[in-house]
């Protein structure tokens, strides 16, 4: 975003004027998803679309660890919807959803999860956007994760390695969670053959949203 006259979208120049009710020559703060915060002076306050000036900009500093969540899709798309806005309010850099065997969806529609992930990222004072990737075979994003660690989380009470004993505060990590139904027999092998480690998130059996937001959120912590 480069200084000068600039334009919010529609729906944040409604919010912006009608909700907020911001009047021309009041200051507003504005990220772009990228790491840049602006100070900037509302020029024209039309609801279609506000016009502002860029008065200051600064630059996050980012995080020195990346935090990678492969979830399967849930059968109810609100649960996906709801880890995506906490995760991001925890903190999560990029999110993939893997196509298993147990899946009981296929289709997530990444438009409406980035709206559910920019106005987290807002609500918790972000500047960084995380990229949420689309669907894809759980095999495709076995291949495209390039990270230190990768993990794969199973349900299995015998499973003695705890995820926070084994991962390395700095390092990028991803960790991939199942669908309701688990990953199958097949699955747990070619993760294995990729190189993924076999992790628990402890005692208890989560769903499928709980058990990413735990993992997003032990990933966190290990790097505080």
């Amino acid at each position: 975003m480069a200084g000068g006259i600039q334009h919010l979208d529609p729906g944040e120049s409604r919010h912006c004027v009608k909700v907020l009710r911001k009047a021309a020559g009041d200051e507003i703060h504005i990220v772009d998803g990228l790491g840049g915060l602006y100070r900037a002076k509302i020029t024209s306050p039309d609801p279609r679309q506000c016009a502002f000036e860029v008065l200051e900009k600064s630059q996050s500093t980012g995080r020195s660890y990346h935090v990678h969540i492969a979830i399967a899709p849930t059968k109810n798309i609100d649960r996906i919807e709801w880890f995506v806005e906490k995760a991001t309010e925890i903190g999560i850099d990029e999110i993939s959803f893997p196509i298993c065997q147990n899946s009981e969806r296929k289709v997530v529609k990444t438009d409406r999860l980035e709206k559910k992930a920019i106005a987290a990222m807002k609500q918790s004072l972000k500047a960084e956007l995380p990229k949420i990737n689309p669907v894809s075979s759980l095999g495709d994003v076995m291949q495209r994760v390039k990270a230190d660690h990768t993990f794969i989380a199973q349900v299995d009470t015998g499973n003695p390695k705890l995820i926070d004993s084994i991962v390395t505060p700095g390092a990028n990590s991803c960790v991939l969670i199942g669908p309701e139904g688990d990953f199958s027999k097949e699955e747990l092998q070619l993760a294995s053959i990729h190189g993924w480690t076999k992790v628990s998130l402890g005692p208890s059996r989560l769903r499928t949203e709980t058990a990413g937001l735990a993992a997003c959120h032990i990933l966190n912590l290990i790097n505080q």
